[in-house]
Formats: structure tokens, C-alpha cells, sequence
């Protein structure tokens, strides 16, 4: 009954965020001018001829390797760059709302497919979104260039751990096999989650982390997905999505396009190969992730310093 609920609640923010793009949409169309010099539908028309593009790139592809794991926003911003299909102020607006569908479909499936343990699932989702509210006017203040440092550190131990406990080396196991956690566990899953909510205020991803947290506490691999799925879709769908909605600082068209492409065809057929696929695989998959992103983390420390 419970994980019926979740699902509810994500499909529900899918249904809230599609109506307020709607809204906006309208609302946009029938400006007579813009901040970009041109009436609202000449805005509209303007952006309509990327459409395509952005269904099959940054909507099927993109969110295609989001469900995997490996996230969206990153290949999605080098998309935009490259084919110049959204304008680059519209960029970080664009990322969150057209994502949010997708993002809602993927956690729902996964809160379907996946038979984690709902006590679990629940207080890591409740304390990422707590965190994301409560610490946003904290880690906002943070310096990206040593976040980012300090995440490619411990991403890149944890990739070695977790890569250890996978070929079963030295004193770790094989895999997690836990579909939850209580005691102390639980409470560091929670602590934990609370904090990478609170970073995602400052651009730094929740996929990568929790899906190592989840794998190093001992649970099956295949918990990580509704666990950093779901908190990402509450976040999205019930604070960031509507927020850049309500200020228009968005493409219309890419975002229907992410949202068309994402949800109704890259993120079923990437869950359904999750959901089949065999947890040993699935572990080293997320390793792979992991050591990935510590990479980029590295990558950006050194090239943007602490910039957005």
C-alpha cells in the first residue's frame, strides 16, 4: 500500500508540473514581448525548430542513461551547446523542468519494480527533501571548487570500496543483499541523504552518492534506484520545477520535448533492462558510475573552480 502511495505522489507531481507548463505556455504565447526581443509566439516558433533534436537527444538518449544511473544533466547541457537548441541562459531552467517528467516516471517504475523495503525508502526520500530545503541557504554559501574536489575524493574511495566488496577482495563480500536497513545503518542512510539533499542546492548530483551509500550499507544494488530516484522526483517535481516554471526562465519546447521523449520512451526501456538485470552486473555498473563521476567532479574542480 505503501509504495502505491509514493507512485501516487510521484505520478501526481508529473500531472502538477505538465499543467503549470501549460499554463506558462499560454501565458508566454500571449505576451506581446519578451526579454529576448520578440513577442512570446515569435519566442515560441523560434525555439519549436530544435524540437526534434531535443525529443531524441536530451529527451530519449539523455534520460535514457539517467535511468541507468549515470544522469542527464551533463550530457543534456553538452547537447544544447553543441546543436545551440537552447539558449544558454535558459539552460539550468530548461534541465530541471524538462527532467521532471522523466525523472517522476522513473521513480515510479522504480518504486514498482523494486521491492525495498518502504521504511527505508521513505525516511532516505523524506530526509533528502529535508535537507534540500533546510541546508539550500547553507551549502549555497559553500565553494563549489571545494565541494567538487572533496566529491571526487570520496567518490573515487568509494568506487575502490565498492569495486573491492564486488570481487569479493580482502574482508569484503561479494554484494548487498539487504532490501533494508534498521539501527545505526539506517540512520547513517538517512543522515546522509539529508546532506547530499542539502548539496544538490549548489548543482551537485544526488545519483552518484547514493547509489555508493546504498551499495556500501549493504543493500541490493537495485535499492539504490527508487532510493535516489525518488528523492530527485519529490525535489524536482515540488520545488525546483515549479519554481523555474513560475519565472519563465525556460524553453517551452525543449522541456516539452524532454518531457515527451524522457518519460514516455527512454525511461521504460532503460528501467525494464534495470529491473532484468542480474545484480552482480548491476553492482559493477554502479561502480563504474561512481568512479565516473568522481572524474567529472575532478574535471570541472579544475576547469570552473567554484562557478555554477
Amino acid at each position: 500500500m505503501s509504495k502505491w502511495i509514493l507512485i501516487g505522489i510521484s505520478l501526481l507531481g508529473l500531472v502538477y508540473n505538465v499543467i503549470l507548463m501549460w499554463r506558462k505556455m499560454k501565458e508566454i504565447r500571449a505576451l506581446p514581448e519578451t526579454e529576448f526581443g520578440c513577442s512570446g509566439e515569435e519566442l515560441w516558433q523560434s525555439q519549436k525548430k530544435h524540437f526534434w533534436f531535443n525529443f531524441i537527444g536530451p529527451g530519449i538518449i539523455a534520460n535514457f542513461f539517467d535511468t541507468l544511473g549515470i544522469g542527464s544533466f551533463a550530457p543534456t547541457s553538452t547537447m544544447f551547446k553543441v546543436a545551440k537548441s537552447c539558449d544558454d541562459i535558459l539552460v539550468p531552467g530548461t534541465l530541471n523542468v524538462g527532467d521532471t517528467v522523466p525523472v517522476c516516471v522513473e521513480a515510479a517504475a522504480f518504486f514498482g519494480l523494486v521491492d525495498m523495503d518502504i521504511l527505508t525508502l521513505v525516511t532516505m526520500i523524506v530526509a533528502s527533501v529535508l535537507g534540500s530545503y533546510l541546508m539550500a541557504g547553507i551549502v549555497s554559501k559553500f565553494d563549489r571548487k571545494h565541494v567538487r574536489y572533496a566529491l571526487f575524493v570520496g567518490l573515487m574511495i568509494l568506487s575502490i570500496v565498492m569495486l573491492a566488496r564486488w570481487a569479493g577482495w580482502g574482508p569484503f563480500k561479494l554484494e548487498g543483499t539487504e532490501m533494508g536497513l534498521r539501527g545505526v545503518k539506517l540512520i547513517v542512510a538517512i543522515v546522509v541523504n539529508f546532506i547530499l539533499g542539502g548539496l544538490m542546492s549548489i548543482g551537485v548530483g544526488l545519483y552518484a552518492p547514493c547509489m555508493a551509500l546504498c551499495v556500501l550499507l549493504g543493500l541490493d544494488a537495485k535499492c539504490a534506484f527508487p532510493a535516489m530516484m525518488g528523492s530527485c522526483a519529490f525535489l524536482m517535481a515540488y520545488g525546483n520545477g515549479p519554481k523555474f516554471i513560475k519565472e519563465g526562465r525556460y524553453d517551452m519546447n525543449a522541456c516539452w520535448a524532454m518531457a515527451l521523449g524522457g518519460g514516455v520512451i527512454g525511461v521504460p526501456i532503460a528501467a525494464w533492462i534495470v529491473g532484468s538485470m542480474p545484480t552482480h552486473i548491476l553492482t559493477l555498473m554502479v561502480v563504474i558510475v561512481c568512479f565516473i563521476t568522481s572524474l567529472l567532479y575532478l574535471k570541472d574542480g579544475i576547469q570552473k573552480g567554484s562557478e555554477a
